[in-house]
């Protein structure tokens, strides 16, 4: 796939988990499977619910483009192929902080993006956010696994 910043497969353990509910949004806790890494993200679940125990693909990129040129989707009403093609569920947004929390082997990073005020918070090892930058503009892709 083209340049990629990131990719797993998660699990969803937990829908809502602060107790806050949104007529059409729903705040996923989800936990991945290749690098132990906690997401939460806010999903329109009226246009794509979620279940607790579902299993998901997530790639985070900057380009929906195969070529791997930097761009929106206006960019490819052209091409026939993109990377979205692939995927059911897509936003893009701005990765808009980058912070680090504890100490020793124990240091995490949280990595917080904003899709249209719906949001998404990373908790991750340093060596799997090596490609994110602050004010980085990508895309969230989703789809389900049987």
């Amino acid at each position: 796939m083209p340049g990629l910043l990131f990719d797993d497969i998660f699990t969803v353990e937990n829908l809502n988990p602060n107790g806050e509910k949104f007529d059409k949004v729903t705040r996923i806790a989800a936990q991945s499977e290749k690098h132990g890494i906690l997401m939460h993200l806010d999903v329109n679940t009226e246009i794509y619910p979620m279940k607790e125990k579902e299993k998901f693909v997530m790639v985070l990129t900057p380009t929906l483009n195969w070529n791997e040129t930097v761009g929106t989707g206006d960019d490819m009403q052209n091409e026939q192929k993109s990377l979205a093609d692939k995927f059911e569920y897509i936003m893009h947004g701005l990765l808009y902080k980058i912070s680090e929390d504890g100490s020793g082997s124990d240091v995490k990073v949280g990595v917080y993006a904003s899709f249209g005020g719906l949001q998404m918070m990373l908790r991750v090892d340093p060596i799997h956010c090596t490609k994110f930058k602050v004010d980085q503009k990508l895309f969230l892709l989703i789809r389900k696994l049987p």
